[in-house]
C-alpha cells in the first residue's frame, strides 16, 4: 500500500485513562518507537490531548474530533501539533482551509457525498465487514487514499486481514498490540511490519537506513523479523547479519544504539530505524557514518560538545562556556554583524559566526540539534499566526513602529572582526602522548609465581595519602570554625575552596525552583530509569514484619526496624559532576522513610549546583541542599548552623579530608551522628582469563582509572600467554588515549598493576586479600566464582556487566568501602538507615521461668539493684497469685 504513515497500522490509545500506563499491550517506551497514535477526542478529554501533543512534538498523532463541539477546539489541537485530524462531514467544511491535515469521516447516512469529497482519505467504520466491502470497493475504484479503518470486532486477525486486502491502515488498540507471538486476542507488530515489508530476498531480509534523530544517514543494514522483535524488545540497534545472525551493535565496541524511531518506507521495501548513536559513531572505521564524517552543523555540534568537557581551561571555548555573559555579548555582536552584512559571502561568513555561537549557548544547556530541529518541526504545524512585530526595545533602536517599516538600515560599515582562535593544548613530544617515556599507557606486569608473597604484597598497596595527622591538622580547624561560626563560617569556607564569591546563602530549601533544574529530555529519562531500577532494588529489601520469637514458655522477643529520622548525603564534586551518587544516597533514604534527608554538594563557582543533582533531590523528596564541600560540609550537617538542619547520619564518599572529617564527627559525643563507612579513592580489581575480550578488560579498568589520579585499577589474569596480556594492554593504550581525562588516567595506571595467576582459585585468593570496592568476574561461567568471593563492596558477574551499570543504572549501590575497608564494611543498603529496635513481653509465667537465672546472674555481678528488680515481683506474684 502506498501511505505516508511510517508504519502500516496505528496504534489507538484510550485518553480517558489520561497519563497512566496500561498494563496490558505496548508500554509507553515501547509505543513511542511506533512514532504514530490515533486519539478520539471528546470534549472532556481535550486538556489531556493538548498537553501530550505538547509533550511528544515528535510522535504524529491522528485524533478522531466528531465528538468535539467547537471548531476552535479542533483548530487549537491542529496548531498543538496534531498531524491529523478525522472530522464529520459538517465540522470538515469549517476545516477545509487546513487542506490535507483534515481527512472526514466515511458517513452512510450522507447521501450526497461523493468520493471527490475523499481527495485528502477517509476514516471508516467497519463495524459490519460484509457491508463495509462494497464501500471500500468504490472507495479503491476512486483511488481514495489513505483508508484509515476502525472496528469494535474482537476478531482482531479477521479485521487486520481484511484491511489488509482492500490496502487499507487498520486502527488498533495499543492494549491489543504486542512484541511477542501474536495470539487471537493479541496482534504481533513484528508479524504485522514483517508481513507487509517486500524483499527481493529468499531469506526475506530488508534493508535497513539507520539515521540519527536529524535523519542523517548513519549507514546500511539488513533486519529480519526476529531482529526487529528484538530491537523492539531492547530500546536499543539489533540488525540482521548475513553471516553472523542477529547483530546488538555496539555490544562489542561499547558504540550502542538506543532506538529512538522505527518506521517503513513509502513503498514498504525499505525500514529506517531513528537511533540516538553513542560511543564513536556508527562505522566501524574512525567516522561518524559509513558514508563518511559529519559536516557542517552536525560536525559543530559534536566538536563543540566535546569541547564541553575537555577544552583547554583557559581557552576561548571554556571561556564561552563558563562565562555567560562573554557568550551573551558573542551572540549579540554576530547578530549584529549578521544584519549589517551585504553580499551572499558576507552574509553566508556571519551566519555561520552567529550560529557558532548560538550553538554553544545550546550546548552549554544540554540543548542538541536534535530538540533545536523538534522545536521548528512544531512551529511547522502551528496554524494559528501571530502578526510578527518587533519587540519595542528592538523597533525604536532600528526606528520603526510596530507594523510598519519607518526606519532604514544606517549603512554604516561593520569594524574589522578580531579573529580568535582556539588555543592549543600543552603539546607533547610527537611520540609521547601519554607522558610516559615510551609514549604507551600501561599498567606494571608481576607473576604471582616468580613473585615473592612481600613483593606481591607491595604491589597491591593502595597509593600513599596523606598521614593522619597532615589531614587532621587541616580537617580539626575547619571543624571548628563551622562548629562555633555557623553559617558564616561554611559560607567564608565556600568562597575559599569553590570560588563561589557570589553565594549569600550556604542552602536551597525546598520545593526546589524549576529554573535550577533545566535538564535535556534524555538526561531527565536516564535519571529516572536508574531512580527506578534502585528504587526497586532497595525497596525488596524491606523487612516485611517484625522478628518474633517465644525463648521460653511466657516470654517474647522482638526487632522491629524505624528508619533514621534525619540523614545528611554527601555529594561529590571536584572532577567530575556526579548526579548518580546523588540518588545513589538519596533514593534508598526515601523508600527507608527518612523524615528529613539533605544533600550537601559543592557548587559551581559561580554558586550555583548542577541541575541534575537538583532534580535528584527534587525526586527523593530532600529538604535542602548545602552548598558547600568537604569537612565544612560534613561538619554543617554533624552539628548544624541557622540554615542547615543538624543530621543523625552522614552517608555519601569523598576525598581523604571528607573521610577523616566523617570518622572526627562520629567520634565526637556533642556531634551525636553515625557515618555509613570509611571511603577513600576509587578503585577496581578484574579477573581475567582466555575467554574474556580484551577490549571490555580494558574498558572496565579504564572506568575506575578515570575517577581521580590517586585512584587504583588491579588486573588479575589466569593463566594468560604474552599474546594475550598484549592484546589487553593495546586496548588499554588505545581507549585511554580517546579518553578525554586521559592525564588524569595517566596518573591512576602509574600505580596500577596487572598480575598473572595460575588458577581461578590463587586469582580469588589474592582478591580476597586486597578486598577491592569493585570486582569484575570477566570471563565466562563467572557465576560459578561467586562462592569463593569473600571480601568485595560489589561483584560484576560475567563480560555482560561492567561495573557502569553498577555506578548508575541496575539498581545495585555504588556508595561502597574502598581501601580494603571490604572486609569489615558493607556497602550503602536499605540497612544504611535504618536501626532496629528490640522489645521484650513476659507474662508472669515467664517471669517465673527466667527469673532464677536473672538473680543468680545479678549476684553474680554484684548488682544488687538487678537482682531485686525480679525478686520484688516474684515475690508479688507469691503473695497475690495464688
Amino acid at each position: 500500500m502506498d501511505t505516508t504513515l511510517p508504519l502500516p497500522f496505528l496504534p489507538s490509545v484510550d485518553l480517558g485513562k489520561g497519563a497512566s500506563e496500561s498494563n496490558e499491550g505496548l508500554s509507553r517506551n515501547q509505543l513511542s518507537y511506533l512514532g504514530c497514535v490515533h486519539f478520539a477526542a471528546t470534549n472532556s478529554t481535550v486538556d489531556t490531548l493538548l498537553q501530550f501533543l505538547q509533550r511528544h512534538v515528535s510522535i504524529e498523532a491522528y485524533v478522531d474530533v466528531k465528538e468535539i463541539g467547537s471548531t476552535e477546539d479542533i483548530v487549537t489541537i491542529l496548531d498543538s501539533g496534531a498531524r491529523t485530524v478525522f472530522a464529520t462531514a459538517i465540522q470538515s467544511e469549517s476545516l477545509k482551509i487546513y487542506g490535507d491535515r483534515v481527512v472526514p469521516i466515511f458517513s452512510a447516512q450522507d447521501k450526497t457525498q461523493s468520493t471527490n469529497a475523499y481527495s485528502n482519505g477517509v476514516l471508516l467504520d467497519a463495524a459490519d465487514l460484509s457491508h463495509s466491502k462494497s464501500v471500500l470497493e468504490q472507495l479503491r475504484s476512486s483511488k481514495v487514499s489513505p483508508i484509515f479503518l476502525t472496528s469494535a470486532k474482537s476478531d482482531l486477525q479477521a479485521f487486520v486481514n481484511f484491511a489488509t486486502d482492500f490496502s487499507a491502515i487498520p486502527i488498533l488498540p495499543a492494549t491489543k498490540l504486542t512484541i511477542e507471538k501474536g495470539s487471537p486476542t493479541q496482534i504481533s507488530i513484528p508479524e504485522l511490519v514483517g508481513a507487509s515489508w517486500i524483499s527481493d530476498r529468499a531469506d526475506k531480509l530488508i534493508p535497513t537506513l539507520v539515521t540519527d534523530e536529524r535523519g542523517i544517514a548513519l549507514g546500511l543494514v539488513y533486519s529480519s523479523q526476529e531482529s526487529f522483535t528484538e530491537s523492539l524488545k531492547t530500546g536499543t540497534g539489533v540488525y540482521q547479519s548475513r553471516k553472523r545472525g542477529l547483530w546488538y551493535k555496539g555490544a562489542t565496541s561499547g558504540d550502542t544504539q538506543q532506538l529512538v524511531r522505527v518506521s517503513l518506507d513509502c513503498d514498504q521495501d525499505c525500514l529506517r530505524f531513528t537511533v540516538r548513536q553513542q560511543g564513536r559513531g556508527f562505522c566501524h572505521l574512525p567516522q561518524s557514518t559509513c558514508f563518511g564524517d559529519l559536516r557542517g552543523i552536525s560536525k559543530l555540534e559534536k566538536t563543540l560538545i566535546a569541547r564541553k568537557t575537555s577544552a583547554p581551561e583557559g581557552s576561548y571555548t571554556a571561556r564561552l562556556f563558563s562565562d555567560d555573559k562573554l557568550l551573551r555579548a558573542k551572540i549579540m555582536e554576530e547578530a549584529e554583524e549578521l544584519c549589517g552584512a551585504k553580499t551572499k559571502d558576507e552574509i553566508a561568513f556571519e551566519a555561520a559566526d552567529l550560529i557558532y555561537f548560538a550553538l554553544t549557548k545550546a550546548v552549554s544547556s544540554g540543548v542538541g540539534l536534535a530538540d533545536i530541529e523538534r522545536n521548528l518541526d512544531a512551529k511547522s504545524v502551528k496554524v494559528k499566526r501571530r502578526q510578527g512585530d518587533a519587540k519595542e526595545k528592538w523597533a525604536a533602536k532600528e526606528g520603526i513602529t510596530n507594523g510598519t517599516t519607518n526606519g532604514t538600515t544606517n549603512g554604516t560599515s561593520t569594524e574589522e572582526k578580531e579573529v580568535v582562535k582556539e588555543a592549543a593544548s600543552i603539546p607533547k613530544p610527537a611520540d609521547d602522548h601519554a607522558g610516559f617515556k615510551n609514549g604507551r599507557i600501561t599498567m606494571k606486569r608481576y607473576n604471582a609465581a616468580t613473585t615473592s608473597p612481600a613483593a606481591l604484597k607491595e604491589a597491591l598497596q593502595r597509593p600513599s595519602q596523606k598521614s593522619t595527622e597532615m589531614i587532621m591538622g587541616i580537617v580539626n580547624p575547619i571543624i571548628k570554625s563551622v562548629q562555633t561560626g555557623g553559617d558564616k563560617a561554611l559560607l567564608d569556607y565556600t568562597h575559599k575552596f569553590e570560588k563561589a564569591t557570589s553565594l549569600t546563602s550556604p542552602v536551597i530549601k525546598a520545593p526546589f525552583p524549576k529554573e535550577l533544574m533545566k535538564l535535556a529530555p534524555e538526561i531527565i529519562e536516564a535519571i529516572d530509569v536508574s531512580f527506578e531500577n534502585i528504587r526497586k532494588f532497595h525497596a525488596a529489601q524491606k523487612e516485611d514484619k517484625p522478628l518474633e520469637v517465644e525463648t521460653m514458655p511466657g516470654i517474647v522477643c522482638s526487632r522491629f526496624a524505624r528508619p533514621i529520622e534525619r540523614v545528611g548525603l554527601y555529594v561529590p564534586g571536584g572532577t567530575a559532576v556526579l548526579p548518580s551518587t546523588a540518588l545513589m544516597l538519596g533514593v534508598p533514604a526515601m523508600v527507608a522513610g527518612c523524615k528529613k534527608i539533605v544533600i550537601a554538594s559543592p557548587p559551581r563557582a559561580d554558586g550555583s549546583i548542577t541541575p541534575e543533582i537538583v532534580y535528584v533531590a527534587h525526586r527523593v523528596g530532600a529538604e535542602s541542599i548545602v552548598l558547600a564541600g568537604g569537612a565544612q560540609a560534613v561538619a554543617a550537617m554533624a552539628y548544624g548552623t541557622e540554615s542547615v538542619s543538624k543530621v543523625d547520619k552522614i552517608l555519601g564518599p569523598g576525598n581523604q579530608f571528607v573521610t577523616a572529617a566523617k570518622m572526627y564527627v562520629s567520634n565526637d559525643t556533642n556531634a551525636g551522628v553515625s557515618i555509613d563507612m570509611p571511603a577513600g579513592p576509587s578503585e577496581v580489581l578484574v579477573i581475567a582469563d582466555k575467554t574474556s575480550n580484551p577490549a571490555f578488560v580494558a574498558s572496565d579498568l579504564l572506568s575506575q582509572a578515570e575517577h581521580g589520579v590517586d585512584s587504583q585499577v588491579i588486573l588479575i589474569a589466569i593463566d594468560l600467554a604474552e599474546k594475550e596480556l598484549a592484546a589487553i594492554e593495546d586496548e588499554l593504550h588505545a581507549q585511554a588515549m580517546a579518553l578525554p581525562r586521559v592525564d588524569i588516567v595517566r596518573g591512576a595506571i602509574g600505580h596500577s598493576v596487572t598480575l598473572v595467576v595460575k588458577d581461578i582459585k590463587e586469582a580469588l585468593r589474592l582478591s580476597n586479600d586486597y578486598a577491592p570496592e569493585h570486582l569484575i568476574l570477566s570471563f565466562k561461567d563467572a557465576a560459578s566464582a561467586v562462592d569463593l568471593v569473600e571480601n568485595a563492596g560489589s561483584v560484576f558477574i560475567g563480560e555482560w556487566t561492567p561495573e557502569s551499570v553498577g555506578d548508575y543504572s541496575a539498581g545495585v549501590n555504588h556508595s561502597l568501602p574502598t581501601y580494603g575497608y571490604a572486609k569489615q564494611y558493607s556497602g550503602v543498603n536499605l540497612g544504611s538507615y535504618i536501626k532496629h529496635i528490640t522489645s521484650s513481653n513476659l507474662t508472669p509465667e515467664g517471669l517465673r521461668n527466667v527469673g532464677g537465672a536473672v538473680m543468680q546472674l545479678a549476684k553474680v555481678e554484684e548488682l544488687e539493684a538487678h537482682r531485686r528488680a525480679v525478686s520484688i515481683r516474684l515475690k508479688w506474684m507469691d503473695e497475690n497469685m495464688k
